[in-house]
């Protein structure tokens, strides 16, 4: 007879929908971690980031006899833990905003999370740099990340100053569509 822990995700799933406990204390031990580790980078506090995976778990057990995972259970879980975050940010800039308008003499310090929604926006916008075309994207970087001015960029890569116009507009095209739907989607 195996051990829960040599079941693999699927044989776990196909226990835990039946009610097993011992499956989801398996699925429980095995991912636990993983997912607080993901939760603790993207919030300012750590009880938020296990109050979001215990209520990751706490879903998983109440919702079990309905659970269809078509994919793999770890990435899963993940998306849900990015999800969970999401609305908990959510939540906490809604509250702030809140708090704003009835004190607006008090100011709240939520530089963390400031800087946590900062980076991830800076990594959205490199993953949306590198889809630009080559060229593009190097006139992009020497731009904003080297602080070329258009003249300098020009001279640099031998190309004309209205080259490297174009190349920055359609830049900041990309980036503005693919930012806007990203804040769409946030919302």
């Amino acid at each position: 007879m195996l051990l829960y822990e040599q079941y693999n995700d699927r044989q776990l799933l196909a226990l835990l929908t039946q009610g097993d406990e011992r499956a989801f204390t398996t699925l429980y031990d095995r991912y636990w971690k993983k997912l607080f580790v993901i939760a603790a980078k993207r919030m300012s506090s750590l009880e938020d980031a296990e109050e979001i995976v215990q209520d990751i778990f706490t879903t998983l057990w109440h919702r079990r006899e309905q659970l269809a995972v078509s994919g793999d259970l770890a990435n899963y879980l993940a998306v849900s833990v990015k999800y969970r975050v999401i609305k908990t940010l959510d939540r906490y800039y809604h509250q702030r905003r809140y708090n704003d308008a009835l004190a607006p003499d008090e100011q709240i310090d939520n530089s963390t999370q400031e800087w946590l929604a900062f980076e991830e926006l800076r990594e959205e916008i490199a993953k949306y740099v590198k889809q630009l075309p080559e060229k593009c994207q190097l006139v992009f970087q020497l731009s904003r990340e080297e602080g070329y001015s258009q003249k300098q960029i020009a001279e640099t890569l031998h190309i004309s100053e209205k080259t490297v116009e174009g190349h920055l507009g359609k830049a900041f095209k990309v980036l503005r569509s693919k930012l806007a739907s990203l804040m769409v989607a946030l919302l």
